[in-house]
């Protein structure tokens, strides 16, 4: 399987929103998010990815099909410490899973954009952690740091996201 990323165009924006609202329906099991009046979960920040610098969404691509995004910007999770970039959101279809398109399309996305990174996860997305772990790990060769519980980082139901730190500019 070829797996690729493409820059989403502004063109592109509904089919964006469209995948974030699979992603925050299957997130809200562990954040207890719930929908707004129209039923939709919504993402605030999504036009910005579109008029901010350094904002980029990637679509990931298996054989030319569309198999989820990857969404990289330059806000800290955690504002105390140096950051030059962020995984804010990473999502791929239920279909593509347990295949290694995830990890391809995260050396990917780590390829495109050299720096201090952070990415943040949900403790009880078990799912999540056992990727990120692996993941991260085999990309830095075990040279990262990771803390649990991160103060101020809270997701939506109190829970402190665990956040990873590792540089990637000599990788």
């Amino acid at each position: 399987m070829e797996v690729t990323l493409r820059l989403a165009k502004k063109d592109d924006k509904e089919i964006v929103r469209n995948l974030l609202e699979k992603y925050l329906y299957e997130f809200s099991q562990y954040d207890n998010t719930g929908v707004n009046k129209l039923g939709l979960y919504g993402y605030n920040y999504l036009d910005c990815y579109w008029t901010d610098q350094n904002r980029w969404v990637y679509f990931i691509e298996a054989d030319s099909s569309l198999a989820g995004f990857v969404m990289v910007n330059d806000y800290p999770e955690a504002a105390d410490r140096e950051t030059d970039f962020s995984v804010s959101e990473f999502f791929v279809i239920h279909k593509y899973r347990r295949m290694g398109l995830g990890k391809k399309a995260f050396f990917m996305a780590m390829a495109l954009h050299k720096g201090r990174w952070q990415l943040k996860r949900h403790p009880k997305n078990i799912t999540s952690v056992r990727f990120w772990d692996k993941a991260v790990s085999e990309y830095t060769n075990d040279v990262f740091e990771l803390v649990e519980a991160y103060p101020n980082s809270e997701y939506n139901d109190g829970t402190l996201g665990d956040i990873y730190f590792f540089d990637n500019r000599l990788a």
